[in-house]
C-alpha cells in the first residue's frame, strides 16, 4: 500500500480495515466522472491486489465477456478447457482464480461496473449468483466494484430490492478535494500558488483531481483556465456534456435539471424545477434529483423558518458546471483573460466565493471556534418583500446564537462603505424581527483578506478569511 494518497482520510481508514476484517466485503465506490475512484483503490491496495478489471465503455455482452476473461488470463488464471460463454462462466472462473490464491485477503477490483450490465446480457444475475452463494460464505474476499454511472449504481446495488438488496458491507461516496487537499496536490505538482489564485481555480474546476492534474505549471492559473476551457479543442471544453453522458444513462432530462438550476444560482423548489424545466413531476424526477444530489451535482438547501412549501430548494453546487452555463454555454465568450477585471468576471466570483464558503463550512466552524456545537445551516429571505433582507447563510447553534454570515471575494481587504454598514443593518434587523427573540446574533463577514479599517467595520462580530477556508 501506498502510505501518501493526498486527503482521503476517512476513505482511508474504511479501506484498511477491509484488510483486518474477518469477513468478506462487498464495498460499492461511487462518485462523480474525474474525482479520482479508480486511483484511491489501485493505490491503496497497490501491492495486495489480486484481480482488476474494467467494463467497456459502449462494448457489446460479448466483449465485455472476453475483457474479464483475457485480463483473468493476464493475473495468472489457468486457461480452461473451453472459454467462457456467459457471465456464470466469467464468474465461475473469477472463482477459480480466487482459489489459486495465497493472498491473506483476496482483493478485487471490478471498475466502471455498470458499463458491463450489457441489456439482457445476465450480468446482475451472474453477480448475485458469485457474491451470495460462493463470495459471501469465505471470509477472505474483498471484491470493490466502482461506477461513475451514479443512476445505475443507487438503482441496482445501493438501493437494490433484488438479490443484492442489503449485500453492501461498505460504501464509499468519494468527495472532491477541499481547498486545503487541492493546495497540497497543486503542491505536490510543483505549483507555487497563492492562497487566491487556488480559490480562484477552485471556483473553476472544483477540487476535482482529474481537472487539477491537467494544470500545467508553467503557465498561469488564467493561462491554465484558458488553455483547458476556453480553446475549442482544449481538453475541458466539451467536459460538461461528457461528464453528464457519462454518469447518467438517458442524461438528456439531467442536464435539463442541471440547466434550470444554473440560470437560478439562488435554487428552486420541486414546483419551480418542475415549472422552468418542462420536466413532468413523478417517480422519473425524483429519481433525476435522488441522483444528482448522490453525486455532488445539487444539493438541497433549506430556508430558515420558510412555509413548508418553500422549504425546501435545490441548488447546482458543482463548480465546473455553473463555470460553463456561465461563460462557455451562451457561446458570448472565448477569452477568459480579457475578461478578468470586468464586471462580469467579478460578479461571477462574487456568486461563487459564496458556494466556496457553503463548501467548506467545516472550516469556517473551526475558524469561528464552534466546531463541537451542534449548527444547522440555512438560506434565508424576508417573506414580506423588505428590500435587502436575503441572508445567503445562516448558522444556527445550540447554544443560542446565530452567526449572519456575509461573503465577500475582493483582492485586498474588503472596505464597508457607509451604504453597505446600512443594508448590513436592514439584514440584522429584518432576521431579528422575524426570528426566535431569545437567539443572539452575530454578523460575520467571509472575505479574501479581511477586513479595511474603517469606521464602518465595527458592525461585524467576527471575521473568516480565505486562509481559515484551508483548514484542514
Amino acid at each position: 500500500m501506498k502510505e501518501y494518497i493526498i486527503g482521503r482520510e476517512y476513505e482511508k481508514h474504511v479501506l484498511g480495515s477491509l484488510l483486518t476484517s474477518a469477513k468478506s466485503e462487498f464495498v460499492a465506490v461511487c462518485g462523480r466522472r474525474r474525482v479520482g475512484k479508480t486511483f484511491l483503490i489501485r493505490e491503496y491496495f497497490e501491492d495486495v491486489m489480486l484481480f482488476q478489471t474494467a467494463g467497456l465503455a459502449s462494448g457489446s455482452t460479448r466483449q465485455q465477456i472476453k475483457s474479464f476473461y483475457e485480463d483473468m488470463l493476464e493475473y495468472g488464471l489457468q486457461r480452461p478447457a473451453e472459454p467462457p460463454r456467459d457471465w456464470i462462466d466469467i464468474f465461475t472462473l473469477l472463482r477459480q482464480l480466487i482459489k489459486q490464491s495465497d493472498n491473506e485477503r483476496k482483493v478485487i477490483l471490478l471498475d466502471e461496473l455498470p458499463w458491463m450490465d450489457t441489456p439482457r446480457s445476465g450480468f446482475i444475475s451472474a453477480l448475485e449468483h458469485f457474491w451470495n452463494t460462493w463470495a459471501s460464505s469465505r471470509r477472505d474476499v474483498v471484491l470493490i466494484v466502482c461506477g461513475s454511472a451514479t443512476s445505475w449504481m443507487m438503482d441496482k446495488l445501493i438501493n437494490s430490492h433484488g438479490g443484492l438488496h442489503n449485500r453492501l458491507t461498505q460504501r464509499i461516496f468519494l468527495e472532491p478535494f477541499t481547498l486545503c487537499e487541492t493546495e497540497q496536490f497543486l503542491k505536490w505538482k510543483g505549483f507555487m500558488l497563492s492562497r487566491y489564485d487556488i480559490a480562484t481555480c477552485y471556483m473553476v474546476m472544483g477540487g476535482i483531481p482529474f481537472y487539477l492534474d491537467m494544470l500545467d505549471v508553467k503557465l498561469s492559473i488564467a493561462q491554465n483556465i484558458e488553455q483547458l476551457v476556453f480553446r475549442r479543442n482544449g481538453p475541458l471544453h466539451n467536459e460538461f456534456a461528457n461528464l453528464y453522458a457519462a454518469l447518467f444513462r438517458n442524461s438528456t432530462d439531467y442536464i435539463r435539471v442541471v440547466e434550470t438550476l444554473g440560470h437560478h444560482r439562488e435554487g428552486l423548489t420541486r414546483s419551480e424545477v418542475i415549472r422552468l424545466s418542462g420536466l413532468v413531476s413523478g417517480s422519473g424526477l425524483t429519481t433525476v434529483l435522488r441522483n444528482l444530489e448522490a453525486c455532488g451535482f445539487i444539493r438541497q438547501r433549506h430556508h430558515y423558518k420558510a412555509s413548508r412549501a418553500d422549504a425546501v430548494i435545490y441548488q447546482l453546487t458543482d463548480f465546473f458546471s455553473l463555470f460553463h452555463l456561465h461563460f462557455i454555454a451562451p457561446g458570448k465568450v472565448s477569452d477568459w483573460m480579457s475578461l478578468l477585471g470586468r464586471g462580469e468576471y467579478h460578479a461571477w466570483a462574487g456568486l461563487t466565493f459564496e458556494l466556496l464558503a457553503w463548501h467548506h463550512l467545516p472550516q469556517m466552524k473551526k475558524a469561528l471556534g464552534i466546531s463541537g456545537i451542534k449548527t444547522e445551516a440555512y438560506a434565508w429571505r424576508c417573506d414580506d418583500g423588505q428590500k435587502g433582507a436575503q441572508i445567503d447563510l445562516v448558522i444556527e447553534r445550540a447554544d443560542q446564537t446565530v452567526n449572519i454570515c456575509e461573503m465577500k471575494f475582493a483582492s485586498a481587504p474588503y472596505a464597508i462603505t457607509a451604504a453597505y454598514e446600512q443594508n448590513l443593518r436592514q439584514k440584522l434587523a429584518a432576521f431579528q424581527e422575524h426570528a426566535d427573540r431569545r437567539l443572539s446574533l452575530q454578523l460575520t463577514l467571509v472575505t479574501a483578506f479581511g477586513l479595511a479599517s474603517g469606521t464602518h467595520s465595527s458592525i461585524v462580530t467576527n471575521e473568516v478569511t480565505l486562509d481559515d477556508l484551508f483548514l484542514p
